[in-house]
């Protein structure tokens, strides 16, 4: 089978995946992005150019489409240049609108779209409407934006001949007539890379010798608590997490946050509330005095380093608004972390409190920092939380759990007998 995935970014979603497939010699991969060309773990890659793009005379509510479509444009035309490419299966992920113009080269062709998020502007569910904790008033425009941010998903929906989302949360924002066409299937975690070390880097506290993170010396006796995000934003909750540091510090002052991720807004619009901070980051760390020698921002992380640090975690929390689950929480758990997740949506369909996690209201920075400082207090007595976390990704959520589903979707799309 011949595979040609379409994504704006390399791996993303996909890149795990090609990689165990093109180990196998069924498979051929080719995976076209705006990243640069070459191969990599079998893998032909292929880049693409944006040829234009909206601008600042486009309407505001239509630049999202606008984009969409140069993306299109310019993944139509790279290909056109490769009649050597010849597909028996294209994957694409939808939201760029990078499938689309895409029949007008390969006909009949199968199409299988990832959905990531159908944009749902009101409700107790709306990632908009659910920090209204900032006192922020979004702009008419912004909502309306929301609406129109669907046009190409709703197309590609339309132009695919098969669907999958990660979680049932992601499936249920979309609209019920499409329902029946998405399938719920997880991208798959790479246990190579995150998983538990058998507790050797967690062990009993009596028996910890002293560890280093980077640059930093941390005591037998100090907990470490990991917060990872891509950016520092309200969407992922990170100044209820900054407060809820002190909270934990003052009942547990021998405890040291390792704080993963860059500083930038990756989803929603802080910027346009925070001035004269540059950042959000900024903005919330001048709202409150923090005890930041014991809160250290380590920026982005390889994956095996970050596989490490989640490993040797004590406790990771995870705060979210209704939106797209991160792979971070999912990698915590499969490293056997105690995770401390808010009580939204898409959490709870991983973590069942007490269970395999714990669960706390998003805004509730006290409820936070109490069950953060029980567990920390007495990590031994919450180790089973972490193991019955890593045993369910090993099992129904694990790149290994996960690619012969993924390989039987392929192979149904693509009308290929077993």
């Amino acid at each position: 089978m011949r595979i040609l995935y379409v994504h704006q970014n390399y791996p993303a979603q996909f890149g795990h995946i090609a990689a165990r497939l093109s180990s196998d010699n069924q498979y051929q991969c080719a995976f076209v992005s705006q990243t640069p060309g070459g191969q990599v773990d079998g893998i032909e890659k292929i880049e693409y150019k944006l040829r234009g793009g909206a601008t600042r005379q486009t309407h505001f509510c239509s630049r999202t489409f606008e984009n969409s479509v140069w993306h299109c444009d310019a993944i139509y035309h790279t290909l056109r240049q490769r009649p050597d490419i010849k597909p028996d299966l294209i994957v694409g992920h939808s939201g760029f609108g990078s499938t689309l113009f895409l029949r007008e080269l390969y006909g009949d062709t199968p199409i299988l779209n990832l959905f990531e998020y159908y944009y749902v502007p009101h409700g107790p569910d709306s990632d908009m409407d659910f920090r209204k904790d900032l006192g922020w008033t979004l702009s008419p425009e912004k909502y309306m934006r929301s609406r129109c941010r669907n046009a190409m998903i709703l197309l590609d929906l339309q132009n695919c001949d098969a669907a999958y989302v990660p979680t049932q949360f992601q499936r249920s924002r979309f609209p019920q007539e499409y329902q029946s066409k998405l399938q719920v299937l997880f991208d798959g975690i790479d246990r190579s890379i995150f998983h538990g070390h058998d507790d050797t880097l967690r062990p009993p506290i009596g028996q910890r010798p002293t560890r280093r993170v980077g640059p930093i010396t941390i005591n037998p006796e100090t907990r470490i608590v990991t917060y990872v995000s891509r950016g520092f934003e309200s969407m992922r909750g990170f100044d209820i997490f900054m407060r809820s540091t002190q909270r934990i510090i003052e009942q547990f002052p021998d405890v040291h946050f390792f704080v993963v991720g860059s500083d930038r807004v990756a989803y929603g619009g802080d910027e346009g509330y925070i001035a004269p901070a540059k950042t959000f980051k900024e903005w919330v760390l001048s709202r409150q005095k923090y005890d930041l020698s014991k809160i250290s921002f380590i920026g982005r992380l390889d994956p095996p380093d970050l596989g490490r640090l989640l490993a040797a975690s004590d406790l990771h929390i995870y705060l979210t608004v209704p939106f797209v689950l991160s792979w971070s929480m999912m990698d915590a758990m499969s490293c056997g972390a105690v995770v401390l997740g808010s009580d939204t949506a898409p959490v709870r369909e991983m973590i069942r409190d007490g269970e395999n996690g714990l669960l706390a209201d998003f805004f509730d920075v006290d409820q936070i920092a109490n069950k953060a400082v029980a567990a920390l207090k007495d990590p031994q007595s919450y180790r089973q939380l972490g193991r019955a976390a890593e045993k369910m990704i090993d099992q129904n959520y694990s790149l290994s759990a996960m690619l012969p589903k993924m390989i039987d979707l392929y192979k149904q799309t693509a009308k290929i007998a077993h």
